[in-house]
């Protein structure tokens, strides 16, 4: 199985949630790239998507599209084509300029995701590693798009949160010192619903002392990973 299938998906796994959902369009490639539609007072926001069959019906049960957002340099995914359908822009973060050179689509370049409510901040870890991490206050939800991830590859031992490969040697407490999320959605694997706030705070604490763990386990599957994303 490839670290990220190329080809038309067939039977994603869809989870509902309150204002939301999730999906993964290829459940079982190895990077499981995860989808949300975020729901707001102006309407829903899809968050670096991946076409799915019937996505459109999805939408339209919460009302017309309000825009698509691309949080990470390598989620273009399949913004463009889901954005001209709907007639609507891309928003991408003002850092985000991989992602951007590679969508067609009326862009916009914003901090925030509308009136959605989901406000967004900077991560950079590594030069040409960039994405936002989303937060909205009133629900606590978090969105990661790659620094963290439950995809096996991303996890190890009963961690229900990890982070990524390098930036284990230095886990962003800083960043996420201010949240205390209800729940975790990330652009890898399936969202945690439960106790949020303990499994962040786990991922981040036991992030060096796993890695050697992680290494040996996931090591070369993530580079083969990372590989996978830069050819796109």
């Amino acid at each position: 199985m490839p670290v990220y299938d190329r080809s038309a998906p067939e039977n994603p796994h869809i989870t509902e949630f309150d204002d939301g959902i999730e999906w993964l369009a290829h459940p079982d490639e190895t990077g499981q790239r995860a989808s949300h539609l975020i729901d707001g007072p102006a309407g829903p926001w899809l968050i670096d998507p991946l076409d799915i069959p019937a996505l459109d019906e999805r939408i339209d049960t919460f009302g017309e599209l309000a825009g698509i957002a691309v949080l990470s340099n390598y989620h273009a995914r399949d913004a463009d084509t889901i954005a001209a359908r709907h007639d609507v822009a891309v928003t991408v973060p003002p850092w985000v300029d991989r992602a951007a050179n590679r969508l067609s689509a009326p862009l916009e370049r914003a901090t925030t995701l509308g009136k959605s409510g989901l406000e967004l901040t900077r991560y950079n870890p590594v030069p040409g590693y960039d994405e936002a991490i989303a937060y909205r206050e009133h629900d606590e939800t978090l969105y990661v798009p790659d620094a963290l991830g439950t995809a096996p590859f991303f996890t190890v031992g009963e961690e229900r949160l990890a982070c990524y490969g390098i930036i284990r040697l230095r886990p962003p407490r800083e960043l996420f010192a201010s949240f205390e999320p209800e729940r975790i959605l990330v652009g890898h694997g399936t969202g945690v619903f439960t106790d949020a706030t303990a499994a962040l705070q786990d991922a981040l604490d036991g992030a060096r002392r796993r890695l050697p763990t992680a290494i040996r386990r996931h090591g070369l599957t993530q580079v083969r990973g990372v590989l996978a994303a830069l050819g796109r």
